[in-house]
């Protein structure tokens, strides 16, 4: 059941980065994607820091955030590419 908890906690992180950096939704399984991704690279990057999310809020913000850093990264990525054609 937490399974469950975890893909809709990561596809609400993954929406509202969407919303954040471009402004609107990618889609459902993209925004599911880059929420999982997200909510582990936050993590990752948290525990680099120190810090620990507590409770459902604290998981969300540390998704979101890392959600908001890997669309960053991948936008830099992308604008390399197109700066090379």
């Amino acid at each position: 059941m937490y399974y469950l908890w975890y893909l809709l906690l990561g596809l609400v992180a993954g929406w509202i980065a969407n919303l954040i950096v471009k402004g609107g939704g990618s889609g459902l399984l993209v925004n599911l994607i880059v929420g999982i991704v997200g909510s582990i690279l936050g993590g990752w990057l948290f525990s680099l820091i120190g810090l620990a999310p507590v409770g459902t809020l604290g998981s969300l913000a540390t998704a979101i955030v890392g959600a908001i850093i890997l669309l960053w990264i991948v936008s830099m990525i992308n604008r390399r590419k197109i700066r090379a054609n």
